[in-house]
This record gives structure tokens, sequence and C-alpha cells, in this order.
């Protein structure tokens, strides 16, 4: 059987693009692929309030934490990690560096309604489970780390000093003495700064303690749309950002911005391999006529 040259390198070609292409297609129609994880009810969704205008920076929360999870008690701990789930930062919203104006804030995981980590998450280490509480199961992460970078608030933390390392989150409705349904940080509190129950409800005491006390508080409920919303509730005397929060954040779930974009990755690898083939047949295509079509003989068996 003989063949041109240029027959045996047109046919190449074609066979790279056509398998390049394959590669690129979805094995499933994405239309059928899961653009969220499935809300739980609002009824059912459990949350905390926290009001910072109540806290003191006493760090009862904190060691709570640290006892109901096993964790070494370090009140000392000033940023979250993980052997430090729950934290008090103490933050100076004094527009003087010469006049401190330090306001205690109790940080934690936010237990999104539709979470980020949760989506991105390739093992399923990481549930929402039906109360609302984004769970962590350690026996099941690899320590990819990729929640780390998806979550919005910087909560998931990677054990560096394991041998074995994987990350770490609080757990809401982890309990300190394993008899109420309480997470350990409330229970701890002697100030009534944080209040635990349902999501609808805390929106509501939220928003009655805003009307009541309008100098008190600014006009706004941390959490309540910030990514879709959160479970985690957070009042304040001063403007969030100044408490170091983020206040950039969308109103919509991330996981639903990033499957928009995700969902278009193959068409666009499948377009970009049509636009390189197509130029690298335009630049080759006179050298091609300079060829000469030399047969180029096939042994055959």
């Amino acid at each position: 059987m003989n063949i041109t040259r240029r027959d045996f390198l047109k046919g190449l070609g074609a066979g790279v693009a056509l398998l390049g292409i394959g590669a690129t297609v979805p094995t499933q129609p994405l239309a059928q692929a899961p653009k969220k994880s499935v809300p739980i009810s609002p009824k059912i969704c459990s949350g905390v309030l926290i009001d910072t205008t109540r806290c003191v920076g006493c760090k009862s929360c904190q060691q709570a934490c640290q006892v109901a999870n096993g964790l070494p008690v370090d009140p000392r701990a000033t940023a979250l990690s993980a052997k430090n789930l729950c934290v008090v930062e103490m933050k100076n919203i004094s527009p003087t560096p010469a006049k401190a104006d330090i306001k205690p804030v109790k940080r934690q995981c936010m237990h999104c309604e539709d979470p980020a980590c949760v989506s991105v998450c390739p093992v399923g280490a990481l549930k929402k489970d039906d109360k609302g509480a984004v769970q962590y199961d350690a026996s099941v992460c690899m320590g990819c780390r990729y929640c780390m970078m998806a979550c919005p608030f910087g909560v998931p933390k990677y054990d560096w000093d394991s041998p074995n390392p994987k990350i770490n989150k609080c757990a809401q409705g982890c309990l300190a003495d394993g008899k109420r349904n309480t997470p350990a940080c409330v229970q701890a509190c002697p100030n009534q700064a944080l209040y635990y129950g349902n999501r609808e409800q805390l929106l509501t005491i939220a928003k009655d303690r805003i009307a009541q006390n309008p100098t008190k508080y600014v006009n706004k409920i941390y959490g309540e749309k910030e990514v879709g919303g959160t479970s985690m509730l957070y009042l304040g005397g001063t403007s969030f950002d100044q408490l170091g929060f983020r206040t950039d954040l969308p109103t919509e779930p991330l996981p639903s911005l990033t499957w928009a974009a995700q969902e278009k990755i193959p068409f666009a690898l499948a377009g970009a391999l049509s636009l390189l083939s197509v130029i690298a047949f335009w630049t080759h295509r006179k050298e091609s006529k300079r060829l000469v079509e030399q047969p180029v003989r096939v042994e055959s068996e």
C-alpha cells in the first residue's frame, strides 16, 4: 500500500486533533451535573448569633472548644489553627495608633448554607448535616487542602506539625459535657454574647436588637446574605470591616459561581484546540506545497 507524505501528515494531525477533542468532552451531559449541594430547610437549620457588643474577651468559649475537641488548652492563641478551632481575636478599631480601642471578636467556621469547602472536597470529608452544620471526617480526608483554598473565610487549617497532616475545623453542635445539644462555646459564655437556636429565629432576634438599639448596633447582620448565608450570624457596634470581616463577598453561593465557570472549561479547551489546529494547518500550508510528494512505502506483513 502506497501513501504520499502529505496524506501521512494529514492523517496524523487529524488523529491527534480528534483524540484531544474527545478528551475534553465530558462523559455525561453537563446539564445533569449537580450545581450545588441540597439546601437544608430553614425550619431545622441551626446556628449561633454572636453579639460582639456583649463580648468581653474572656476567651471562655475558646478554652471550652479546646476541651470539647480534645485539643491542648491554650488561652493565648490568637488565630485559627489545626489546634485552635475557635479563637477570640482582639481588634484595634481606633483611628489613631496612640489610643487603642480593642474589640474582641470570636472567630470559627461560619457553616455556610451552601459551603464552598464541601463542593470542592474530592473525597467527601466535608459534609453539611441535616441541621445545617458543616461536619468534617478526618478519617476520609486525604490532605489535599482544596477546602482551604475554597473557603472565603480562611477557616480550614492544615496540621503542619503532624506526620500524617490533615485539615481541621470547628464542628457546630460539639458538646462540652455530652448532655445538651448546644455548642461548647455557647455553654461557656458568661455574658450571653452567644445565642444558639434556629437560624430563622436568630435572624428575628438580631433584627429586633437592631431596631430597639439603633445607636448601639450597625444596621447589618453579618452572615445573613454573605455567600448565600451562613449559620454563624454576627451583630456589631462598629463596621464589620474594622472588626476584620470580609465585606467584599457576593450574596450568591460560591459553588454556583464556580460551577458557572467550570462548566465552560471543556468547551473552551475544545475551542482552543480547534483554533490551534487551524493555525498549525495554515502555517504549514505553504511548506507542505514545497514538499516533494515522494511515495512512502509501508511494509505490509
